[in-house]
């Protein structure tokens, strides 16, 4: 069977925090790592929808209903499911890696709706 679990592909969290929520793979680990041994993959995805807009609300409450809300997370294999979605829009691998985990400001800087926040 070949390998479908490739960058670009959309996928669902299945399990955790963000189980529901629709995600993109950014970098995928076939094999793993020494210090995790299973196939996994770093993924980029909405933690928070926007809300349902009508014709009667503000611009102010529009605006603020129309808020998306990311997250970065490795997931393992088992705990994500394809769909038959691909996106082509081409990620940035230098901003979007392993090490954003290892410093909370640089995990800030990643997530879009969070600039300049620390």
């Amino acid at each position: 069977m070949g390998k479908f679990m490739k960058p670009g592909k959309v996928v669902l969290a299945l399990a955790g925090r963000y189980s529901g929520h629709k995600a993109v793979i950014v970098k995928n680990i076939d094999d793993g790592t020494s210090n995790s041994p299973y196939s996994y993959s770093l993924v980029a995805g909405i933690d928070r929808y926007p809300r349902k807009v009508t014709a009667a609300m503000g611009k102010k409450k529009i605006a603020k209903r129309s808020k998306i809300k990311s997250f970065v997370k490795v997931y393992n294999y088992n705990h994500l499911m394809p769909t038959r979605y691909s996106v082509d829009i081409p990620l940035d691998k230098t901003v979007v890696n392993k090490d954003v985990f290892r410093d909370p400001a640089l995990k800030c800087k990643v997530r879009p709706g969070n600039q300049g926040q620390v």
